[in-house]
Parts: C-alpha cells; structure tokens; sequence
C-alpha cells in the first residue's frame, strides 16, 4: 500500500495502538518458540503461553468466549484463544505457513468483537510469525 504524506500521521497513530502490550505478548510468544520450537499442537503452545504471560504478569482470559453479532443481534459465539487485558484479541496457530485466510480471519475477530487490535501468532513455522490486525471499522480519532 502507498501512502501519502498526508495520511502518515493517522495511520502511524493506528499501527502504534497498545504498542506497548503487543510487544510484551510477543515477547512472551518468541520465548515459547525459543523453548519449544516449532512441531507441536496449538494446545501445548496455548499452555505454555499461558505460562509464560502469567509469568510476565500479562493478564489475559484463555478460551474467553464472546458473542457475534448481526445488526445488534446475537448469531453465535465464538472462543478466542486469548482476550489480554480486556483489550487484545490474540489468535494462535501452529502451522507451517500463514496464509491470507488466516489474517482474514483473525481481522473479522477484531471487526465481530469491536476490539481495536489484534495479534495473530503462528508457532508452526521455524521462525515465530506474527502479525497485528487492526479493525478499520473503528473510526481514529
């Protein structure tokens, strides 16, 4: 995507949203991947984040269900691997590769939830993956 100068400004203020949160949850996610490595299922990574962030003092809900909504009605729920701090959506994998679906998932999480960011974390590769998705629903201020 090219940007102009005049929209820089907004956009930096977008991308930096809870910079300081993400970067401690992804701390948390290359310590996991240092220890374990890439070769498990997403439910031993899920624990050993769980570990990990408690252990950072990162407070978080694991498998926090929230509901879906349609024009202000209820259609289903749907569990999120982690809500930290009633504030990020964080959405893991174990994968060889993310691909386009998983982004656009993790971006309609953020958009159902009416969160502001999101992290996307991928253990499954050989390097740690992660990627922020942001809800360009929400209007910046």
């Amino acid at each position: 995507m090219v940007q102009t100068k005049g929209n820089q400004g907004s956009d930096k203020v977008n991308i930096m949203k809870h910079k300081e949160l993400t970067y401690k949850i992804v701390g948390c996610a290359m310590e996991v991947h240092k220890h374990l490595g890439n070769g498990f299922q997403e439910l031993i990574y899920q624990r050993a984040l769980a570990i990990e962030m408690t252990s950072q003092g990162i407070e978080y809900s694991r498998e926090h269900q929230m509901q879906i909504l349609y024009k202000n009605h209820e259609i289903g729920t749907r569990r999120v691997d982690f809500f930290v701090e009633n504030t990020i959506m964080v959405e893991i994998k174990a994968i060889i590769e993310l691909g386009d679906v998983h982004l656009a998932q993790a971006m309609n999480y953020v958009e159902a939830y009416d969160l502001e960011i999101g992290l996307l974390i991928n253990f499954g590769a050989k390097s740690l993956e992660h990627k922020r998705v942001h809800n360009n629903k929400i209007k910046k201020s």
